[in-house]
Formats: C-alpha cells, structure tokens, sequence
C-alpha cells in the first residue's frame, strides 16, 4: 500500500501533540524532579524515588515532537538539581562572598547545566526507542553512568542511593553496583504507570527483579570474609574548625594544636584517623610538627593516618615547571606504617582550574593558568601498609565515584575516607555524602572509616550499616573496631561492564524494534 504525502505527515508528525499543555506540564516536570531531593538523606523518604520518575516517564508518554520531550526532560533535571544540590550554595554565598542574587543566578545555571543529561533522555526516549519502561530505565542508567566520567563528572543524585538503607533492593549493590538499584526503581517506576494503563507485562519484569534482590536479602550471601585477624581498635578525630579560619596562616597552628589535644588521649589505639587537610599546610612546612606526632605514635604503639597536602618536590623539574606538584593526600606513619596516597578526582574550580591553557584568551583572566592548583594522583596507586593490612583510600569527593572507589578497593582489608564538609554548613550536602559512602560499603564488602572536620563521622560495616557515628559540629572523637575482610564482590571482579551490557542491548533491541514497528506502519 502506498501513502500519501498527507498520509505519511499525519502518521509520523501528528499535528498537535496529546495530553496536557505544555506550560503546565513543563511545571509538573520540574516539580517531579523536585520533589526527588526529599528520597535522600537526611529526609530518607523512598519512595518519592519512585513516584518522581514515575512521573516524569507518564509526562513522555503521550505522542509529541522531540522539542517537547525535551523540554519536559530539561525542567525536570533542573528542578532535581537546583533542589537537590542546593547545598552547594552554602560554599558559594557563605564563603565565596557571593552575593545572595549572583549565587542563586549560580545555582540556577547549574541546574540548567546537569538538566542536560535528563534532556537528552527525554529526547532519545521519544525519538529513538520504543516508548516503555525496559528502555526508559535503560536511557536513566545510561546518563547516571555519564555523569561519573563526562566532563569530569557530577556524580551525585542517583536513584538507588535513596534504597541504600532498603535492603530487599541494595543487596544487589554487591553484585553489580548502584547502577543496578537505579534500573531496578526506575523500571518500577514506569511500570506502575503501565499498569494503570492495563498493561502488566512490564509489571512482572519488575517482579521477578524484585524477588531476587529480595531473595539474595534473605540469603544474605557473605561475598567477602573475615581476614580472621583482630579488630582494630580506631579512633577518628573530628576537629570541627570553622571553615572560615582553616586556611588562615594565623590560625595553623592553632588548628594544629586542637587535633595534637584531641589525639593526646587516645595514643595507643592501633589506628588514629585525621580527616581531610587536617594539617594545613605542606608536609615540608609542618615537619617539625610531623616529626613529633610520629615520634609519640612509634612510642605508643599506634598507627598514625591524617589528611595534608603532598608537595612532590623530586617530580620538580624547573625546566618546564612553574612550581613542583601539589597534592591532597593521605601519609601513614607511625607503627607499622607506610604509603601515601595522591587524590585522583579533583574538585573543579575548587582544587584545580580547568581549561587553564585557555584563559588567556579572556583579558580580565589572562595569567590565571599560572595559579598553582591540585595535581592529580594517578590510578594505579597501591593501598596504604597499616599494621600488615592493606588500607584502600577515598578523599572527599572521589568517594561519589563507583568505579574509582571500587579500583582503589582492590587487594584492600577495609577502606576509609575523608572529608571537609564544613564547606556545605547544616544543609543536607554532608549527609548525602555519608549515603554514598554506606553505597560503597555494600558495593565492595569492606569496612569504612569516615573521618571529617565537621561531620559525618562514622565507621561503616560489610553491609553499608553505620555501626559508630559522631555528633556534626562538635570538636570530638569517635572510637570503635574496625574488621579486616578479604574476598571480592560480584561488583568488584566485574565493575559496572554488566550492567552497561544489559542496558546497551535493551537500547539496541528498542531501536530495532521501534524501526520495524515504523517500516510496518508505513506499509514496507
């Protein structure tokens, strides 16, 4: 049968696109998206992870142009975004002295940047694939993994952090990582809106997906082991030194002095932790100060593990260099102890400044590619040696990527952390930090020590379970044991290459099948 040209633009481009009017549905988008920020912590309410992209899968449904698909997928990643990372205004109006107007003009254009990624999402579901929830959790996972990596990377505000603490869906963290919580909800998610269209088929995917992560809850399958060795006795130190004077040359010393106070009680634990650039200032400017601290801790018996940024001055070469390379780091010393660890994730604009090379090109910059910032660590870093185990190390932000934290895990007995979220005040920034740290407890079976300045302090077991947690705000200390394991989970030997697989060929399969499915509509 042959069509018409009317025929063909009647079919293919419908001439006024169903369902709601765009403005209002625009706002429902925006308002979905909002509304995520309140699944995570500290507000922990689940199950708005399912009804905000459930909502946003029933606003792409209806028949309508790629303009207006992605649209609705812009307003809602704005909406997610300028709401869920608003703490970020905290760092931006309190301490980088920017007006309350330009730091919420800042934030906005944010959430206009990460909206992106749900833009596109909403495009490519309308336009490219079959319009059901196999390939609209396909499309969420996929733009999830591309915020770990793209750009350097924003890798927050995922779907399965707000099941960390559910574990009849987390348990499948261990086996393929975060990224299959988020497929498992979203998918879901959409297919409950199926079956209020009478369409239940999608429902029994979600079902059967369901039944094993609940089953592997039951199992409670033990993918790592105990290392059959004693539990360390630890004790985080949590300085709590007001963000506006850490980095003040008059007050080093005294920041100095309240962590050597704190620690003076508790030499003799095997471990003691300092957070993140708890020494503020060069390993070669506080030697003196180092010197004495390791001193007390080979006297007592004790490991000694603290935060410092890492001047390497034999990687200096002034034939090319500027100034030798600067690192934020972690040094172990004390008994038995040695290794160092150079961050690999930095912050952009706050640890390093990127496009340097290009800056001239601005006159009002010119010069500031020569602002020395963070180098950045490499990837193949061994684990820190403490007491004959192998300590795996995650510095503030990099704790928000899977598959850095999953590589630094390897050959490791237990992980920590730390942190300066002094940065993001009381808003709820440090607290969706901590969820993601619980995420990748149970995503590589180990033990975690988180120590801050200004909290979340805690030590996290196997499970993702905080087992010890200090009070926010308040100069203390935080003490307890800490377990040895050993072993991989299904997520560690594999990463996140089954899950992209299975999302790959669901995309691949949609495609196909809505090609096939607009060749027999056309009569080919």
């Amino acid at each position: 049968m042959r069509l018409s040209t009317v025929d063909l633009q009647k079919r293919l481009n419908p001439d006024k696109p169903k369902g709601l009017p765009t403005a209002l549905t625009v706002l429902i988008a925006l308002l979905a998206g909002a509304i995520f920020f309140f699944a995570l912590a500290p507000y922990g309410i689940w199950p708005l992870a399912l009804v905000s992209p459930a909502i946003l899968y029933a606003l792409l449904m209806p028949a309508m142009s790629g303009k207006r698909a992605f649209l609705i997928g812009q307003a809602y990643g704005t909406g997610l975004w300028c709401v869920g990372a608003f703490w970020l205004y905290n760092s931006i109006h309190t301490y980088g002295a920017i007006p309350v107007w330009l730091a919420l003009i800042m934030i906005a254009l944010m959430g206009l940047g990460m909206g992106l990624f749900h833009g596109f999402l909403a495009l490519v579901f309308n336009r490219m694939v079959g319009r059901q929830p196999l390939s609209f959790a396909a499309i969420w996972i996929l733009q999830e993994w591309l915020k770990t990596w793209l750009l350097t990377g924003f890798p927050w505000l995922f779907v399965g952090y707000a099941f960390t603490e559910q574990y009849w869906l987390s348990s499948l963290a261990p086996v393929a990582g975060v990224f299959s919580i988020s497929f498992v909800a979203v998918l879901l998610a959409a297919s409950v809106v199926e079956l209020l269209r009478r369409r239940a088929g999608y429902m029994v995917i979600s079902i059967a997906l369901l039944v094993i992560s609940s089953a592997l809850w039951l199992i409670n399958p033990q993918w790592t082991k105990p290392k059959g060795t004693p539990d360390l006795s630890v004790s985080l130190i949590q300085g709590n030194i007001p963000q506006d004077v850490k980095w003040l040359s008059e007050y080093q010393l005294e920041t100095l002095n309240i962590y050597a106070t704190l620690t003076s009680t508790e030499w003799g634990s095997d471990l003691i932790l300092w957070p993140e650039s708890s020494i503020p200032m060069s390993q070669l400017a506080a030697t003196d100060f180092i010197d004495e601290m390791t001193k007390l801790a080979n006297a007592t018996d004790t490991t000694w593990v603290t935060g410092i940024p890492y001047i390497d001055d034999a990687a200096f070469d002034a034939s090319t260099d500027k100034y030798p390379p600067i690192y934020n780091s972690v040094m172990a010393l004390g008994t038995d102890a040695e290794g160092l660890y150079k961050k690999q994730r930095l912050v952009p604009f706050g640890e390093y400044i990127p496009f340097q090379g290009l800056l001239n090109i601005l006159p009002d910059l010119a010069g500031s590619q020569d602002i020395s910032g963070y180098s950045s660590g490499s990837d193949d870093q061994s684990p820190l040696d403490v007491r004959g185990h192998n300590l795996g190390v995650a510095i503030c932000y990099e704790v928000a990527y899977p598959d850095t934290t999953r590589k630094n895990a390897a050959d490791t007995d237990f992980l920590l952390t730390i942190s300066n979220d002094a940065w993001f005040g009381k808003s709820a920034g440090p607290l969706q930090h901590l969820q993601m740290v619980q995420m990748r407890s149970l995503e590589n079976g180990r033990w975690f020590m988180r120590a801050t300045n200004t909290g979340v302090t805690a030590i996290i077991d196997h499970k993702g379970r905080i087992v010890e947690r200090a009070p926010q705000f308040e100069r203390t200390v935080l003490r307890g044991k800490v377990q040895a394991r050993v072993g991989n989970t299904p997520y560690m030997s594999f990463g996140n290459y089954p899950m992209l697989f299975i999302i790959a060929l669901l995309l691949l399969l949609s495609y196909v099948g809505k090609r096939e499915a607009t060749r027999a509509r056309l009569g080919k």
